[in-house]
């Protein structure tokens, strides 16, 4: 009988659908009003920034989405054939590799999401919101007239984020019950 990890199939077939997901639904939403109007909509496969009503493309953040989106593709495409032959030799490096594939890009899109504010706040002096909403404080520099002005902001993760810690959790549960399924079991010696 032929074995099949239907933790990875679930895994696999539910990261092709987060991939198909991401590039319509942000993951993460950020809105600034007055004075400029700001709009981002934010996954690991696809951004996009509006500032007054026009959008911004910029090229290195396209490229990091072009190769988030493969690194994806691959590792769902990978966990899905090792799903469907777990007990093949070569099955436990196809876990290996697809397993850690969502994780990598989940952890790298965090870690863009918290570094990105730090860096703005250190360099312009702006304390945007992760989640939530604030009122972010233009610096006096920044302001046309030299006063300090404000602007009001507001964050939030959208339902494809927690979809993906989901699956990423899945992932982990499936590398685990790998061990359960290659068990061979053990026959009573001949009689």
């Amino acid at each position: 009988m032929q074995k099949i990890n239907f933790i990875a199939l679930a895994a696999a077939l539910s990261t092709l659908v987060l991939i198909a997901v991401s590039l319509f639904v942000p993951w993460w939403q950020f809105t600034a009003l007055n004075p400029a109007n700001v709009q981002v909509n934010f996954s690991p496969v696809n951004l996009n920034l509006m500032i007054s009503g026009s959008a911004v493309s910029i090229p290195l953040v396209l490229a990091l989405n072009i190769s988030c989106l493969l690194t994806l593709l691959a590792g769902s495409l990978i966990l899905l054939i090792y799903a469907l032959k777990p007990n093949q030799p070569y099955s436990k490096r196809l876990l290996g590799f697809g397993y850690k594939q969502l994780l990598i890009v989940l952890v790298f899109f965090i870690v863009e999401l918290i570094t990105i504010p730090l860096i703005l706040q250190a360099v312009v002096g702006f304390n945007l919101p992760l989640s939530g909403a604030a009122t972010v404080m233009v610096p006096q520099k920044f302001a046309s007239n030299g006063s300090s002005t404000s602007f009001g902001a507001s964050a939030a993760f959208e339902w494809p984020f927690y979809f993906a810690i989901a699956i990423s959790g899945l992932t982990i549960v499936a590398r685990i019950y790998h061990r359960k399924i290659t068990v061979n079991p053990v026959l009573p010696p001949p009689q």
